[in-house]
């Protein structure tokens, strides 16, 4: 069978948007961007698909009529979007990404972690009792910010919390720039609260620790039992991982949804500028310093350690900021820049040792 795929070229000629009801590619998440990576002639030969879920033996992809799987590629994750060889899939193509959420992963050689990619809209998940982390919140809201996605803070267990103002305003105080939701995941709220953000054709990821309500949220917005959950251990409020592995989900009316394994540990790599957003008055203060290299220490001139002296910024936050700041160069250097660091630290301590027998 030939499929028209013109519906899913750019428009030309035209000013006017005529209301159409979306085609099966659009309710998988397709946008102008990936159209415009290909053409008529190769979307007929090489059909777009997208990638559902990633596992050892292969890629599950989805797309116009096609539910199939692809040999697995070092390169892909969740939520990519690939044009199918149908002769031989090995060979398909994959498009460019709008975004992409990735971590340094487990392990001492600092390798990348896809986590996924073509994400609209993250939902970063806590609850309102022990789980609360605002520095792992930061971490979230860095991530973010550096994969241009927009994040939304959801606090969980409402209903099992007798004051959540606290965490609110903790919340709040993290980024002028990100929304903050307060709700029960077991009840009807999250369907109202959240669907300004999963209309047709968009994609929404749940990021978070485990047992904060990820799996019982997306459930909700599908009003079915979708993904598995499990309650949270009642000595330290700290959750199982019910999702043992990140899998895409389509409502009926066309958003897609991610449900993520829980990551209490959030290594940042390649993340600077995302940091940089969430502590935007400190960097702002960071650059009103006499010197551009200043450790905000005991350096002459330091607004950082002015304003904090003033009271106009607080020690904790401050502190996260430059340990995320230091993990992050760190992680992000590569091994041959590690080597010469540590040869140039120990060129100058031999150096010193040197001076002092003198």
């Amino acid at each position: 069978m030939t499929r028209d795929y013109s519906g899913f070229l750019p428009l030309t000629g035209s000013t006017t948007p005529t209301k159409r009801a979306p085609t099966p590619l659009e309710m998988l998440g397709w946008k102008p961007f990936f159209s415009q990576q290909t053409n008529i002639e190769d979307l007929a030969t090489t059909p777009p698909v997208r990638v559902t879920e990633v596992h050892r033996s292969g890629l599950r992809v989805l797309g116009d009529g096609i539910d199939t799987t692809i040999p697995p590629g070092p390169e892909a994750t969740v939520g990519d979007w690939f044009l199918l060889d149908q002769t031989n899939p090995a060979n398909s193509t994959l498009l460019d990404r709008i975004s992409l959420f990735e971590r340094r992963a487990a392990g001492h050689d600092r390798k990348r972690q896809m986590i996924a990619a073509n994400v609209d809209t993250v939902f970063i998940v806590t609850s309102c009792n022990r789980d609360f982390n605002v520095a792992r919140l930061e971490r979230f809201v860095a991530l973010a910010f550096e994969a241009q996605v927009t994040p939304v803070i959801l606090l969980t267990k409402t209903d099992l919390s007798e004051d959540t103002a606290p965490f609110l305003d903790a919340a709040r105080a993290i980024s002028n720039r990100v929304v903050v939701e307060a709700l029960n995941a077991k009840s009807e709220e999250p369907i109202a609260r959240l669907a300004s953000w999963c209309t047709p054709g968009q994609t929404v990821a749940f990021l978070g620790s485990s047992g904060v309500g990820k799996s019982t949220l997306v459930n909700a917005l599908f009003r079915n039992a979708v993904a598995d959950t499990g309650a949270v251990r009642e000595d330290d409020n700290r959750g199982r991982h019910t999702t043992t592995h990140r899998q895409l989900h389509f409502t009926a009316h066309g958003c897609a949804v991610l449900d993520t394994p829980g990551m209490r540990e959030l290594q940042l790599t390649d993340v600077e500028d995302g940091i940089a957003e969430v502590f935007d008055d400190l960097v702002t203060l960071a650059s009103q310093c006499r010197f551009n290299d200043c450790a905000h220490e005991t350096e002459p001139g330091c607004a950082v350690r002015q304003a904090l002296e003033n009271g106009v910024i607080d020690a904790p936050r401050l502190a996260r900021w430059r340990k995320l700041a230091a993990e992050e160069r760190f992680n992000t250097s590569t091994l041959a820049q590690r080597k010469a660091q540590d040869r140039s630290f120990h060129k100058k301590a031999k150096s010193a040792q040197q001076k002092k027998k003198w």
